[in-house]
């Protein structure tokens, strides 16, 4: 990574421009021509400098208040094929699969819900409880109370000329 690309990286982690060419702009602002930052995002990609380029919503400004980390005890030999079809539901925005910590902590599948109100909320947990239907040994919700953190990674571009 040169110098080029940590100011890519600095002038872009709180968030594109808000302009009708984002891209353009952060070039500008950078010195170099579109095709040259596009050339560099895509290789940092490749290179796995950089993971994905995508919309972070918040939540909570967008009316989703009632937000919920459910945790899934899962038949491991049925894991993958459960953790898929949780994941592509429109109304879940993360789908992970963990270890478990036996003996206090038996789930090994987390899914995040967001609601508008409790009532969506719930509705959406029962649509993914009868989904995994006898798969699923036992299930929590963990609500959400506040956002303690919502960015990325920060770094400087103090890196001389």
């Amino acid at each position: 990574m040169d110098q080029i690309d940590r100011a890519i990286i600095s002038a872009s982690q709180a968030g594109l421009p808000l302009t009708p060419e984002p891209y353009q702009s952060l070039a500008e602002q950078i010195g170099i021509s579109t095709d040259e930052l596009m050339q560099r995002l895509i290789h940092m990609q490749e290179q796995g400098i950089i993971r994905r380029i995508g919309a972070i919503p918040n939540h909570y400004k967008l009316g989703y208040k009632h937000n919920g980390m459910t945790v899934w005890d899962i038949e491991d030999a049925y894991i993958d094929e459960l953790g898929k079809k949780i994941g592509a539901l429109d109304f879940v925005s993360h789908c992970y699969h963990r270890p478990r910590h036996l003996p206090d902590w038996p789930y090994n599948l987390f899914a995040m819900v967001h609601g508008k109100s409790a009532a969506a909320a719930e509705l959406q947990i029962q649509q993914i409880a009868d989904l995994l239907g006898d798969h699923c040994r036992a299930h929590e919700v963990l609500y959400s109370t506040r956002i303690l953190k919502k960015t990325g990674l920060r770094i400087k571009n103090n890196v001389p000329s």
